[in-house]
């Protein structure tokens, strides 16, 4: 895959002319009306749908919830996996003045309840049966809708059945019929144009770790200003390719599948499951790609298991070949010319290694590569440099719209969330928290003026983050600000970057550092099943998984990972005492938010015990 670092790129400004995102889709679909839009995977292969006939279906839906009598201003809810009825649904509802609001299909019953509730929804759409329950668990969430819809289901799936007395959905077919006619077309168009960019378009319910969720109001001009700068500065085109399959809940695929797609008008790919992404990526060859920090970071692990199990001459390539693409980038990255020896092993290394990897990976046509919603190690980017895959950081949040900095292709630091999206301003308080000012900034939460009054202020979206920028621009995330411990002795330490550092340790899938108010710092570990079980036989423990995690070998091997990890920070902010967890953090459990954040304030309530036990005697000087 090639690779350029220019040493000055400039960033492109995004179109100020306003169009909602639904009047996009449109001119669209006037522009290329028979290029592909997206792409759904059946038992014969990735079927494509125009982009005509994707607009007529977004109209056709707008119609029908104009038929249910939705008013401008309405909510209706999403509840499920992404899927073409998703992204439907959603701009049919911005498309007759409508608000979207996306619901994490991993929520529970109670969470989907105060979403709707909440929200004031009015149209309830769900992916299938199993979510319908959920949602009817609750029935007096839903006996103010007018209508629940359940998406396409597969013919081996049983209808939903009424619940709690509440109505069972109509299926995806009979509420797109009552939009089948013309009669409302007059009135979809007429709101359509009367849409403004003040008014809201969608609310971002943020997987938050305290509490229920705030409902983040992005207006319709945060959406078109956030996309064409985003579509601007990566120069996507209708020849690019992306897959779906983050949460469309979430403000990043949002972005990526909706606002940026029907901007661009480039081929959107729906995955099938997440378990499935592997092989998608194999068949599509996506050509941009965005994933969470734990999306990357199993990647790796795969990749390594495959070249540790390399032997001989292969294993002395593969060794050969990561060490050129590696130092050539370091050198790159840094504005050195890596020179032409370098050069020319770099090319080999590419023939005999990397492109074999990136076809593997299906990475070998991508030209843009991200990682957001969560910090990634440096050792994990790394990782992928030295296979010729240059990954580039994007941070922001659902309260600036996705992006407060991006990383360009060609202008990319190893460690930094990249430069300020063109139009934004960014600066560090002298508390050093991240403060942010654009066009993409939100205008509050819904029906929380106290939370709102205190995140924005003068104009500043107070993020929370704590960072810094270095000389040339780039902004650097240190911590979260609330996420500060305050040991006894007074002393403020961002648990972040020791949590980063832990994680990159082989054995370790999570870590959670604690130590507000006591003596020193401790951390709970869960461990990665599949490395714990390879360990296990390269030293022949006997035994189970959880006899493994207790074992004097996984302890000494942890450790001489911890005190690695302790030789980077001050002797303030080293971990003296550790515990292994038996249970995995997941979303299911509550240890993890939908886009696999840890929720602290959880993980310590759940292991209080162990976090006591950790305390009850000093450890060794």
């Amino acid at each position: 895959m090639p690779i350029t670092h220019a040493r000055n790129v400039p960033l492109a400004a995004s179109d100020s002319r306003f169009a909602s995102v639904p009047a996009r889709l449109l001119r669209t679909a006037a522009r290329q009306p028979t290029h592909p839009a997206y792409y759904v995977r059946d038992a014969a292969g990735w079927q494509a749908t125009n982009w005509s006939d994707y607009a007529a279906q977004v109209r056709q839906a707008a119609r029908a919830l104009v038929a249910l009598g939705v008013q401008p201003g309405d909510a209706v809810c999403i509840l499920g996996f992404n899927r073409p009825e998703w992204t439907t649904m959603d701009l049919a509802a911005m498309m007759v003045g409508g608000v979207a609001a996306g619901i994490y299909w991993s929520s529970a019953a109670n969470e989907i309840a105060y979403i709707v509730e909440h929200s004031g929804c009015t149209v309830l759409l769900v992916e299938n049966a199993q979510q319908w329950e959920k949602a009817a668990c609750e029935p007096q969430a839903l006996s103010r809708l007018r209508a629940t819809v359940m998406m396409r289901r597969a013919s081996t799936e049983a209808p939903a059945q009424a619940s709690n007395g509440i109505n069972p959905p109509m299926d995806w077919e009979a509420f797109m019929a009552l939009g089948a006619s013309m009669e409302h077309d007059a009135e979809v168009q007429r709101r359509l144009d009367a849409i403004k960019e003040s008014g809201i378009a969608t609310l971002i319910y943020t997987s938050g770790t305290t509490g229920h969720p705030k409902a983040v109001e992005l207006t319709h001009a945060n959406l078109s200003w956030t996309s064409a700068g985003l579509s601007a500065a990566f120069a996507v085109t209708p020849q690019d390719r992306l897959i779906s399959y983050l949460p469309l809940a979430h403000v990043a695929e949002q972005m990526g599948a909706i606002c940026n797609h029907v901007l661009a008008g480039y081929q959107l790919y729906f995955a099938s499951s997440l378990e499935t992404l592997g092989e998608h990526l194999q068949e599509v060859h996506p050509t941009i790609f965005f994933g969470v920090p734990r999306v990357w970071e199993k990647m790796q692990a795969a990749i390594a298991t495959k070249l540790n199990a390399a032997t001989g001459t292969k294993a002395i390539l593969a060794r050969w070949a990561l060490r050129t693409g590696r130092d050539w980038h370091s050198k790159a990255l840094q504005g050195q010319e890596p020179g032409a020896w370098l050069g020319l092993q770099k090319r080999l290394a590419g023939k005999l290694v990397h492109h074999k990897v990136q076809r593997a990976l299906g990475f070998d046509q991508a030209r843009i590569l991200l990682s957001g919603a969560a910090p990634i190690a440096v050792e994990n980017l790394q990782f992928f440099t030295s296979l010729d895959l240059l990954i580039g950081e994007v941070y922001g949040q659902s309260e600036d719209s996705g992006p407060t900095a991006i990383s360009l292709p060609g202008f990319i630091r190893i460690g930094a969330a990249g430069k300020p999206l063109p139009g934004v301003q960014v600066r560090i308080a002298d508390d050093g928290e991240i403060l942010v000012k654009g066009p993409n900034v939100f205008v509050g939460y819904r029906s929380r003026p106290e939370a709102t009054a205190e995140t924005l202020q003068d104009g500043w979206l107070h993020s929370g983050d704590l960072g810094r920028i270095d000389e040339d621009g780039f902004i650097y995330v240190t911590g979260r600000k609330k996420d500060l411990l305050i040991t006894s002795g007074g002393k403020n330490i961002s648990p972040g970057n020791i949590e980063a550092d832990l994680m990159n340790l082989h054995l370790v899938e999570h870590a959670v550092v604690v130590g507000d108010s006591r003596h020193y710092l401790s951390a709970l570990l869960t461990l990665k099943t599949d490395v714990l079980q390879s360990f296990a036989q390269q030293h022949n423990l006997p035994g189970t998984l959880e006899q493994w995690r207790t074992s004097p070998q996984v302890h000494a091997e942890l450790q001489r990972g911890v005190d690695a990890v302790n030789a980077r920070q001050a002797r303030v902010a080293h971990i003296r005492k550790f515990s292994v967890i038996q249970d995995d953090f997941s979303i299911d459990n509550g240890c993890l938010t939908p886009t696999q954040k840890i929720r602290r304030n959880v993980v310590q309530r759940q292991y209080a015990a162990e976090i006591e036990a950790l305390y009850r005697e000093e450890p060794p000087a």
